[in-house]
């Protein structure tokens, strides 16, 4: 059996580091399972996608964060795009969501992450992780006034509350939406984010070399107290996988089983009642629990590519992580 690339999807069949192979996988998968739907606005939004991204889009300058990159984006809308086929193909007529609310809900996959690209006359801020905090409703905000754009002015009011299913700026008991349907829509987004996150090969490493960087920038990692002082919540990037056990445990019961209601499943009617996400998931776990219990860090030695605009991610972002530490030091 062939090893699985870094930058292929849990099935191994789709390059989700190009916008072409997921954009196909994912037309091929809409209009399988709604035969006859018009794709015109699907093929736009991955052309903005990549334009957005790339630093191609008017008033923007591109995605400069190496966690969240254009491969997470793209690989968790695979994963939208599956479990809304799933969801529609197991449930009677009366309950499916259509084609319509799957669109929306692919195209909102593909932008769930835009909060993080800065704006081009953004001058206050270095990289796109400094939004960790806001970004999702930065990314509502670009919803909409992006989707008047492509012809889904109507569906803004839907969007902008949908997104929040990503994140954790909004408690979802305040995320409004009218129809039972649309909030369905977002328990399977908020599903397939964390779905695509941590079935990632190189999802221990990235935590560790990507995550805890946006972290730092993003004010998670450590921060002033009232008093002056400095609260650390993640030291390191390995303090990070340190805690990661205890994350999935807990997003297991508050989201994926609790919110979501166990969204996940529905992707299991495409793959003959297998999971390969949560399989994925738990190979990366076990493995953890291995370094963890052996303390050999060396065991993680994975080095992927990161799908930025800029040349030299990395290298720019611990650049970053360092003058920011040292000035959090300096202050306290």
């Amino acid at each position: 059996m062939q090893f699985r690339r870094s930058d292929y999807d849990v099935t191994n069949t789709v390059q989700v580091s190009s916008v072409a192979s997921v954009r196909k996988a994912v037309e091929e998968l809409f209009l399988q399972t709604w035969p006859g739907a018009n794709t015109e606005r699907l093929t736009t939004a991955f052309a903005d996608f990549e334009r957005l991204f790339c630093g191609q889009f008017p008033g923007y300058l591109g995605c400069d964060t190496v966690y969240h990159d254009m491969q997470h984006s793209l690989d968790d809308t695979l994963a939208m795009a599956r479990l809304l086929a799933g969801y529609d193909r197991t449930n009677p007529p009366e309950q499916r969501l259509g084609a319509d609310r799957a669109l929306l809900g692919i195209i909102v996959g593909l932008f769930h992450d835009s909060g993080y690209i800065r704006q081009s006359d953004d001058t206050q801020h270095r990289n796109g992780a400094e939004f960790t905090r806001t970004h999702v409703m930065r990314g509502a905000h670009f919803l909409a006034r992006y989707l008047p754009a492509i012809g889904l002015a109507n569906w803004v009011p839907v969007a902008t509350q949908v997104i929040h299913f990503t994140g954790y700026e909004v408690p979802f008991q305040d995320i409004r939406l009218d129809d039972v349907r649309d909030r369905r829509v977002g328990h399977l987004l908020g599903t397939a984010d964390m779905l695509a996150q941590m079935s990632d090969r190189c999802y221990l490493e990235k935590c560790r070399d990507r995550l805890y960087p946006e972290f730092v920038l993003g004010g998670v990692a450590m921060q002033r107290e009232d008093d002056g002082g400095l609260k650390v919540q993640y030291g390191s990037g390995l303090d990070v996988l340190r805690q990661t056990p205890q994350f999935f445990e807990f997003t297991m019961r508050t989201r994926l089983d609790g919110e979501f209601g166990g969204a996940y499943r529905y992707v299991e009617s495409l793959y003959g009642g297998r999971n390969p996400y949560l399989e994925a998931i738990n190979r990366n776990l076990a493995y953890l629990t291995r370094v963890l219990e052996t303390g050999n860090w060396n065991m993680l030695r994975r080095s992927p590519p990161v799908f930025t605009w800029e040349k030299n991610p990395l290298e720019t972002v611990r650049s970053l992580v360092i003058r920011h530490i040292r000035t959090a030091v300096e202050a306290t």
